[in-house]
């Protein structure tokens, strides 16, 4: 296989996500579905053979606490930065992103989403009782 074949296959971004949260796995087969989403690598750490160690300054423990995305350089991002990165990667979703990205912007997002993580317990059970 050619180097540049090698890099073609390389995912766009890699999404690490918390699959036994009910609202986490809505939310992302959402994304899933999108145009691009083929091109992202989905790693579900609530599985168990997801792999411990997620890379540089990412554990399974601390993924499932917050979404996290890694681009294509090995950046880390978490919270809103971290959707951002992800709708950066998806066409239709690219001018969010890039918006999302913006320092005011991202600010106000990373806010809501820390908001909602502490609704998340919640949320959750709820979210699981209406199965």
């Amino acid at each position: 296989m050619s180097a540049a074949s090698e890099v073609a296959k390389a995912p766009a971004c890699t999404v690490y996500y918390d699959g036994a949260c009910p609202l986490c796995q809505r939310e992302i087969s959402f994304y899933r579905q999108r145009k691009g989403a083929e091109a992202v690598r989905w790693v579900d750490v609530a599985q168990d053979d997801a792999p411990k160690d997620l890379g540089p300054g990412l554990d399974a423990e601390t993924a499932m606490g917050r979404f996290h995305v890694r681009d294509v350089d090995g950046r880390l991002y978490s919270g809103a930065a971290g959707f951002a990165a992800l709708w950066s990667t998806l066409p239709q979703w690219r001018s969010l992103g890039r918006l999302a990205a913006s320092p005011l912007i991202g600010w106000a997002l990373e806010r809501a989403y820390t908001g909602f993580l502490k609704m998340r317990p919640w949320l959750q059970r709820r979210a699981a009782s209406r199965r």
